[in-house]
C-alpha cells in the first residue's frame, strides 16, 4: 500500500445518514463541494444565499452546514446565526476567502464552530467534517 493509498482512505467517508448543507453561490466552488462530498454517500442540500440557507435548514433536517461567508440577499454572518437561533447545536463550518487577521475570530463570534480558508484543500476539509459528522 502506498502513501497514496492512505491519504485516499482517510478521504473515504460514509456518511450516508449524514445531511450536509453547502451554502455557496460561487459555480466552481458548488464543484469542487459536489467533487469532495460525492464519495461520503451524504445528502446534499444546496442553497445559494443565506436567506435560502435559513429557509433550507428551517425544512430539512440537518446535520452540519457548510457556510459561506459573502453572499447575495443574506450574508453568512447573519445566516449563521438565525440557523443557530433555531437549533443552536448545529455544527456550521465558515468557509471563505477572506482570511485577514480577525476574520477567524469573526466567524467563531457569529456562531460558527469551525473555518476553513479558500482554497480549500480536500483533506483539511474531511479532516474537519469528519470532527463533526463522526462522532
Amino acid at each position: 500500500m502506498s502513501i497514496n493509498d492512505n491519504i485516499s482512505n482517510a478521504l473515504v467517508q460514509n456518511w450516508e445518514d449524514k445531511v450536509i448543507l453547502v451554502v455557496e453561490d460561487v459555480d466552481t466552488n458548488k464543484i469542487f463541494f459536489d467533487a469532495a462530498l460525492r464519495k461520503t454517500k451524504a445528502k446534499i442540500l444546496w442553497a445559494k444565499d443565506g436567506q435560502e440557507a435559513v429557509d433550507m435548514f428551517q425544512e430539512n433536517t440537518v446535520d452540519l452546514v457548510l457556510m459561506d461567508l459573502q453572499l447575495p440577499i443574506m450574508d453568512g454572518y447573519t445566516a449563521t446565526r438565525k440557523i443557530k437561533e433555531i437549533n443552536k447545536d448545529i455544527p456550521i463550518i465558515a468557509q471563505t476567502a477572506h482570511v485577514m487577521s480577525g476574520e477567524r475570530e469573526k466567524c467563531l463570534e457569529a456562531g460558527c464552530d469551525d473555518y476553513l480558508a479558500k482554497p480549500i484543500r480536500l483533506q483539511f476539509l474531511m479532516d474537519t467534517l469528519s470532527k463533526f459528522l463522526n462522532k
